[in-house]
């Protein structure tokens, strides 16, 4: 159940943020999320997925593996710094986080996908 990993006092307003990021996904979110999607890889992943009070792009519940996909923004350093907070929260919760650019993914999702399917295990 997707409340399950939300933190329970936040999760209606993170819950909308996630709704309107799902209408609102990236181009390279897109191009990753058909091949996550529909269990391709044998392992079920959702999408912009409520964990405590922030929003994973992709997560696979069952190997406990967060996929992000950053754009630009993210190579700023105050970004950088909340980044890596926003990791070790998850990483407190037991999942294990992989990141890729929005350019990784649009010129490379072969490596990309090879990377999660490596992560997976």
């Amino acid at each position: 159940m997707r409340w399950e990993t939300a933190d329970s006092l936040a999760y209606t307003a993170v819950e909308n943020h996630a709704v309107k990021n799902r209408k609102e996904m990236t181009v390279a979110e897109q191009t990753l999320w058909e091949q996550l999607r529909r269990s391709k890889l044998g392992v079920r992943f959702r999408r912009q997925h409520v964990i405590g009070t922030y929003i994973a792009d992709f997560v696979c519940l069952k190997c406990k593996l967060v996929v992000e996909v950053d754009g630009e923004y993210h190579s700023t350093p105050e970004q950088q710094l909340l980044d890596a907070e926003r990791t070790a929260y998850l990483q407190t919760k037991g999942y294990r986080v992989v990141r890729f650019t929005n350019n990784q993914v649009l010129t490379d999702i072969e490596s990309v996908m090879s990377q999660i399917i490596r992560s997976l295990v």
